[in-house]
């Protein structure tokens, strides 16, 4: 519905700005619509029948289609970290002043009701150099937009990024402005470059700026961990697999640093000592012992996902490991009847373990 159309719009000043007039202008599909309003206060959208959802600033909810709709404002630096800001949104507030805050030139385009581009930063000369630059000298302000640069930079592989903003970049780093960002907020963003075409970017940039040692600590960072995590891209692995591939050779601290979910943190736990079983399998008549204390190191009879998951991840580093063949054998173990063979054994634990063992290599064994 056109904002001539709409009730709700009728009267208001309202633009779409930032993601979805970039990715519209680069010819890529359009995400959700950012709505900025122009010349309006809270009461207005209240009166409209928007619903306030800011928390900071002002951002409502659309009575129908509940897209969000922020008023245009002004912030100010008063204290460190991304935190230390103050914002101001009124009817005094015009849409330059709204763009003029922004991080990058590209994410700084409006287009109007009418289908005008509003330019004023020349974002799309940007576009069309394959350039991310920042907007003003605000931007060493914010440490989150050291992140989000780097995630654009995974995003758009073959946009340069301009020499001043990796200068401005570096210096927020030297001024410890990074250092107040808190594990969620990485993670927020280490999670959406991970799901780029090329995560790996994404931390060249942040070692190109001094940032990475200092939002990631603990974060081994090297040639074989970055192929490692290109592999990880051409095998379509989801978001898990690429943190345990970033994650080989990196401690425990990083864990706690980035605070991922439990289905990452599992992973990366478990694929180094995956990998090095792996590489240690024998071959020919001992083959099936080995893959038994494969299979039950991480748990494959009861979590059979996760242990396939596991393997399809190794898979990408060694590429001789085989994700089929390993299914096989753990669709082997597990049609074993463990309660057949306990009430065999009359309850005896050391006997029903010895026994559920000889069954199981010999369901493997008779794989060949």
């Amino acid at each position: 519905m056109s904002a001539a159309a709409d009730p709700a719009l009728d009267g208001l000043n309202v633009y779409i700005v930032g993601g979805a007039v970039r990715d519209e202008l680069l010819g890529q599909p359009a995400g959700d619509r950012d709505w900025v309003v122009v010349g309006a206060t809270p009461e207005d959208m209240v009166e409209r029948g928007f619903t306030p959802v800011g928390g900071d600033f002002p951002v409502f909810l659309h009575p129908e289609t509940h897209e969000e709709y922020a008023l245009a404002r002004t912030e100010r630096k008063t204290g460190r970290g991304y935190h230390g800001f103050v914002f101001h949104a009124g009817r005094d507030v015009s849409l330059e002043d709204d763009l003029r805050r922004r991080d990058l030139t590209v994410n700084a385009i409006a287009r109007a009701p009418d289908g005008a581009l509003i330019d004023p930063l020349g974002g799309a000369r940007d576009l069309r150099a394959r350039v991310l630059r920042h907007v003003g000298p605000a931007f060493a302000e914010d440490p989150v937009r050291l992140l989000r640069l780097a995630r654009f930079a995974a995003r758009f592989p073959d946009f340069s990024i301009a020499p001043e903003t990796l200068d401005l970049c570096r210096a927020l780093v030297r001024e410890g402005e990074v250092d107040a960002l808190v594990p969620e907020r990485v993670w927020q963003e280490f999670a959406k470059g991970l799901r780029t075409s090329h995560p790996g970017r994404m931390l060249d940039v942040l070692a190109q700026c001094d940032a990475l040692d200092r939002v990631a600590p603990g974060l081994v960072w090297d040639e074989a961990v970055a192929r490692g995590l290109a592999a990880g891209v051409d095998c379509g692995q989801d978001l898990a697999g690429r943190y345990a591939l970033m994650c080989l050779g990196s401690g425990t601290d990083l864990q706690d640093r980035l605070r991922a979910p439990a289905a990452c943190r599992d992973l990366a736990r478990l694929l180094p000592g995956m990998l090095e079983q792996l590489r240690a399998i024998p071959q020919g008549a001992d083959g099936p012992a080995a893959w038994l204390r494969l299979l039950e190191s991480c748990d494959g009879v009861r979590r059979p996902d996760r242990c396939l998951e596991l393997l399809a991840v190794a898979a990408c580093v060694l590429p001789e490991v085989d994700p089929d063949a390993w299914a096989r054998r753990l669709d082997a173990i597990r049609g074993v009847d463990a309660g057949a063979i306990a009430r065999a054994a009359g309850g005896d634990a050391g006997r029903i373990r010895a026994d559920l063992r000889a069954a199981r290599l010999q369901a493997l064994a008779a794989l060949g």
